[in-house]
């Protein structure tokens, strides 16, 4: 049934001010943002372990995200936990008296099927389950690659910025370097 936690969800203001504890102060990795319009909300992944952290800001007033952090403020959201199968997970759940929020799972991040249980069932804590799918190592993998091609263009526009200092310099457009700017004699 469960396999592992994969991520702890933790509802911030600003990510920005939240990566200066866990990214700057703890060390932890921050592999990329995502913008969730689904959730209505942008989410940054620290993976840690064989888990991660999730920082969850809301992109909308009116999200469920932004309830709850105008309700209780920044702090914990959920936990989730990875599961072989979601449906026959939610079916036993069911079964023995849980009350679960979605009725069938749903994609949720990178694809995966997610379905969350009501904190009603867990003693206040709000419990996500997924399944892993096929389409997730893909999308990860698409992101990986668009991360590289971003960095690959920034490289490329520091280049031509480089170069045409360079060119700007030897052009005689700007006096040579340590010259102060005298002619020669």
């Amino acid at each position: 049934m469960i396999k592992r936690i994969d991520h702890i969800a933790i509802v911030v203001e600003d990510i920005d001010t939240a990566l200066g504890f866990w990214r700057d102060a703890l060390g932890l990795e921050l592999t990329h943002v995502e913008d969730v319009p689904q959730q209505q909300a942008a989410v940054a992944f620290l993976p840690t372990g064989q888990s991660e952290v999730e920082l969850v800001k809301p992109t909308c007033e009116t999200s469920g995200i932004a309830r709850f952090l105008a309700k209780r403020g920044p702090g914990l959201h959920h936990i989730c936990f990875e599961v072989d199968d979601i449906a026959q997970t939610m079916q036993l759940l069911r079964q023995r008296g849980v009350r679960m929020i979605d009725e069938t799972p749903r994609i949720g991040t990178g694809g995966k099927q997610i379905a969350f249980v009501h904190p009603q069932s867990t003693h206040g804590v709000l419990v996500e389950l997924y399944q892993l799918t096929e389409q997730e190592p893909e999308n990860r993998l698409a992101r990986q690659l668009s991360l590289a091609d971003r960095v690959m263009h920034q490289g490329q526009v520091m280049r031509a910025a480089v170069l045409a200092f360079l060119n700007h310099l030897v052009s005689g457009d700007a006096p040579p370097a340590g010259s102060n700017g005298d002619q020669p004699k």
